[in-house]
């Protein structure tokens, strides 16, 4: 009799370290059983729901007797001709809803089930870190092998410096890389691009015959008047790249989990093909209610995009007031924070500090890789009482870390 399951042999099980956050997790559940309010802005889970007709939709169409059976794992055809036409409309590019378009359940599944795709043992993925973990995790799942590029977010010229050590691996590793994975607005960084970036990517891939997979997860929560590229709008982008667009940030569903694959034709076929061994598509009431979605005035989703904007305001301007200096992202619902220098404790140990101290959660930056150390994320995830709620507790925590830390200067030197 094997008493530890884990000395069964799984291989692709043992690749996988304990889910840093988890450390963090474990500690806020304790806390909120023992009584206490802790602001929660951790996981990037939106606290808004979808626009009310949208809600709607949903309830009409469950409410049919023949929508409960098992729907299409590529999508209904009016849901992939709505991404389709939403993508013309908000970017210019032109898909063909038949070859250039899937429905995945979720940005996450729709990027580990195109690694295991297209990954065989032996490959290897070019992926930034620090990173959303599973475009680091997925290739390994599938049993890849990833080469890391470190994206600086105090680096002024990361893009120039993420590309020129991109041209180095791709020449240089053996076996060459089969695909780069990329994703801007980024997670956890709020690093952001513009389409030259892009363009030269493109052109880089196209002359080296790699892929290149793009998680454009936050593509609708951008501020200040800035517009988040889309890859597909570079010419020839789709004769080597994918683009991952979710609805789960900027139309807040993302419990409904829909998210959409788009551009080469290739890539896509052959996610379809293994899909069609592992599900069975998505509720179908749920399908057309994106429909309704995706067909409505984009203004639903700007007005999402501004209570970030504004939640975003309060936070790092209550940061800052502290003393804690902290720049406006362009992008993305998170705000990514470098631990003040006074402060001699690492991201896991900061982040444990302020829920204890602050009863604040937050993401710790080693969680995201091993260049996340030294920061902490925080999701724009509670209103802007609670934010206010939360500097509060920052600054009392901070006030208080602050008196120890003079009382052990003056114990060392009386």
């Amino acid at each position: 009799m094997i008493e530890d399951p884990m000395d069964w042999a799984f291989p692709r099980i043992k690749r996988l370290p304990k889910y840093v956050f988890s450390l963090v997790n474990e500690l806020k559940y304790k806390l909120r059983r023992e009584g206490e309010d802790i602001v929660d802005l951790g996981m990037g889970n939106p606290n808004m729901p979808p626009a009310k007709h949208i809600i709607d939709k949903l309830c009409e169409v469950a409410q049919k007797p023949h929508v409960h059976g098992y729907s299409a794992s590529r999508g209904i055809p009016r849901l992939r001709k709505a991404i389709c036409d939403f993508y013309e409309r908000r970017y210019g590019v032109k898909l063909d809803p038949e070859r250039e378009a899937i429905l995945t359940i979720g940005a996450k599944e729709g990027y580990s089930h195109l690694m295991l795709a297209m990954i065989s043992p032996g490959d290897t993925v070019i992926v930034p870190n620090p990173t959303y973990p599973i475009h680091y995790y997925a290739p390994i799942i599938a049993g890849g092998e990833v080469h890391s590029i470190p994206l600086i977010y105090s680096d002024e010229n990361f893009q120039e410096e993420f590309l020129r050590r991109l041209y180095e691996i791709v020449k240089t590793a053996m076996p060459k890389p089969k695909a780069v994975v990329v994703s801007f607005p980024h997670n956890p960084t709020t690093l952001t691009v513009e389409r030259d970036f892009f363009k030269e990517l493109v052109r880089f891939a196209k002359e080296n015959g790699i892929w290149i997979i793009h998680d454009f997860a936050y593509a609708d929560i951008a501020f200040d008047g800035y517009k988040p590229p889309s890859i597909l709008e570079i010419e020839g982008a789709k004769e080597v790249a994918v683009e991952i667009y979710s609805m789960s940030k900027g139309f807040s569903m993302a419990g409904w989990r829909v998210a959409f694959v788009l551009g080469n034709e290739i890539l896509i076929k052959n996610l379809a093909h293994l899909k069609s061994y592992l599900d069975y598509g998505i509720f179908t009431p749920i399908q057309v209610a994106s429909i309704i979605a995706l067909d409505s005035p984009y203004e639903i989703v700007e007005e999402k995009a501004k209570v970030y904007e504004r939640r975003r305001n309060v936070l790092v301007d209550g940061l800052n007031k502290l003393g804690w200096k902290v720049e406006k992202p362009k992008a993305t619902m998170f705000v990514w924070a470098k631990i003040p220098e006074w402060i001699d404790m690492n991201s896991l140990e900061f982040s444990m500090f302020l829920l204890r101290e602050a009863k604040v959660a937050v993401s710790p930056g080693i969680g995201f890789g091993q260049y996340g150390e030294g920061y902490v994320r925080f999701a724009l995830v509670e209103n802007e009482h609670r934010i206010r709620q939360a500097v509060r507790g920052i600054r009392r925590a901070f006030r208080k870390l602050q008196k120890g830390v003079k009382k052990l200067e003056t114990e060392r030197n009386p």
